[in-house]
Formats: structure tokens, sequence, C-alpha cells
């Protein structure tokens, strides 16, 4: 497999490249891409020295996968010219996921939808996947109505300036600013830029997302997206009333049967899902599960994942596992 890594120098394209290398992904040659300001760095990939090369350099050597987390405009202007070239495209940012004629892809959900006619194919976004991971199995067993979520979201879902930030203000250093307020010793209740419904994009995103991944419009789906001064991952408080009661045991053993996701809920011990422990793990944690006394067949839990890993960077890769393993590339 002849693997391009777009944005290869940044923050998810790094942990890219480090999940290629853990689950020994079958590259035959990498292709480091980036803007034209990184062409000619060099990156490490198990052991031995690449170029980075600019956008047309790559379409031209013909990958057989790209793997895009570049950001949305180069994703629209760049993902069409390498699927032109006969490369299929795994796009992590937000250009394609709404895109009626692109398949929005878990693996442990929906890879199965995919076909070798597909060569552009979106990733979620970070929040959604954790989320849906967990509520999939669940959805078909009991029928989800309602799904109410709050975040807790890691700084490096915003970026290395982000992190800079936080690593300044600790330090007590003014500098360059990724938001409009202080991180440090703070929450700020704006996660990407504001719709005119007054909701972010971050929070429509799990709204829309949710629906297309799980098939169901019919799922209602509201979001308070927060960025809090974490690095490991993101939490979600997730609140989902259904169509049948359950048994919170039985939802217990459901989540624990389901691939990708570990159930850490013991209350005794006081074991529940933290970002601090999911940072560098691929799996989705969910824990505080019980039932919400406030209305019947109403379920609260506490999801956490890390956002770079599942959320964005292994998603991608277990996606490209599966085109190769299902043999559409």
């Amino acid at each position: 497999m002849r693997i391009a890594v777009v944005g290869a120098t940044g923050m998810v394209g790094e942990v890219m490249l480090k999940v290629l290398a853990e689950r020994n992904f079958p590259v035959t040659e990498l292709i480091p891409v980036a803007s034209e300001r990184s062409v000619g760095k060099e990156i490490e990939y198990k052991g031995k020295k690449y170029k980075v090369v600019g956008m047309q350099t790559a379409v031209d050597m013909k990958a057989d996968i790209a793997l895009f987390s570049a950001g949305g405009d180069t994703s629209l202007e760049w993902a069409p010219k390498f699927a032109a070239a006969g490369t299929t495209v795994i796009d992590n940012s937000s250009a394609w996921r709404m895109d009626p004629t692109k398949k929005l892809i878990v693996p442990e959900i929906n890879a199965t939808e995919l076909t070798a006619a597909d060569k552009i194919i979106a990733n979620p976004n970070c929040s959604t996947i954790q989320m849906v991971l967990v509520l999939a199995p669940l959805h078909r067993k009991y029928n989800i109505k309602r799904v109410i979520v709050s975040t807790y979201q890691s700084i490096t879902g915003t970026g290395v300036k982000a992190v800079q930030q936080l690593e300044n203000e600790y330090a007590g250093v003014q500098g360059e600013m990724a938001y409009k307020y202080p991180i440090h010793r703070n929450a700020i209740p704006q996660c990407d830029s504001f719709e005119e419904n007054g909701y972010t994009k971050e929070e429509m995103k799990l709204v829309r997302e949710t629906k297309k991944i799980l098939s169901d419009n019919t799922i209602a789906v509201t979001a308070t997206a927060v960025r809090v001064p974490i690095v490991g991952g993101h939490s979600e408080a997730v609140n989902v009333e259904f169509s049948n009661d359950f048994d919170v045991n039985e939802v217990r053993n459901i989540l624990h049967h389901t691939d990708g996701v570990v159930v850490q809920d013991n209350n005794d011990t006081y074991t529940y899902p933290m970002p601090m422990y999911a940072q560098g793990k691929d799996d989705v944690f969910v824990g505080r599960i019980r039932r919400d006394e406030s209305q019947e067949n109403t379920l609260n839990m506490w999801i956490v994942a890390d956002n770079l890993r599942k959320g964005a960077a292994t998603n991608t890769i277990q996606i490209a596992e599966y085109l190769i393993a299902a043999k559409l590339v």
C-alpha cells in the first residue's frame, strides 16, 4: 500500500504516523504531504526519514490511500484531485461529512456501507465518534428517541496553538491566543464558531452527524460543547431517552461486548472514565451508567476518549484497514 498522509506535520498527522506504525499498517511507500511552507522538511516513520512533498506532487504519485488531516478548505480543493487520480481519500475535516454523496464512517458501526466506488470517505467529528460508538448498540436494542449531550473538550481539538496558549498561561507568559479568553483555570462554552441558530458548529456536528451515522433522522439531539484546559481527551455527559425500557445491568453487558468500547463503571472502587487515563489509547471509555430518575426510559452515561486517536487518527486508519481487508482498494 502506497499511503499519503496529508497534513503530516500537523498534530493529527503526527498521531496518524504513530498509529500507522503501532498497528503495523502495510505501508510499502509513505508519502508525507503538507503545505508549501513545509515542503522539503523531514519527518520520521519507523526509524526512517522521509521528505515532505507538496499537494500536486502527491497527486501525481498516485497513492493507493490518502489520509487527509489538513483542514476543510484543503480537502474541498484537493480531495477530488486525489480521487480523480485513482487514490481513495479518507478525510478528517468537516468538508464532506454532510455531503449526501459521501459516506460518514465509524468502522465498528457502518463500514459495510463502503464500496470500491467510494473514493472520498468522511471521518466524523471527534466528539461524535466517541458518542455514537456507545449509542449504536443501545439504539439497536432500545431505539433512541432523544440525546442530550454536554461535552468537555480537550484543547488538543483546537490544535498546537491552543496547547501553546495553555502552556504560556501555566508559565505566566504572554503569547499568541487560540481562544478569545484564557483557558487556564477556565471553561469556555464555545467550540468553533456560532451558527445562526445560536449553536456552535461543534454542537451542530453532534446533531447532524449522529443522525447520518446511525441512519436515523428521527433521533432528536441537542448539544452544548465546552472547551476545558485538558490535554488527554474529550469527555461527554450523555442523557439518552429510549422508546423502550432497559435494565441497567443489561446496558452494561451490551456495552461490555461492543468492539472499541471499555466499560469503567464501579462506584465502590471509584472507577469511571477520565481523560488523563484515556490519553494515548484507542478505546472509548464509558461509565457512570445510571437511570435518569426524573424521566422514564432514560439513561445517563459519561463517555471519554482521546480525541486525537479514536476521535481522528485511529478511526481514519481503521477505515483504511477495512478497505484493504474488504479488497476495496
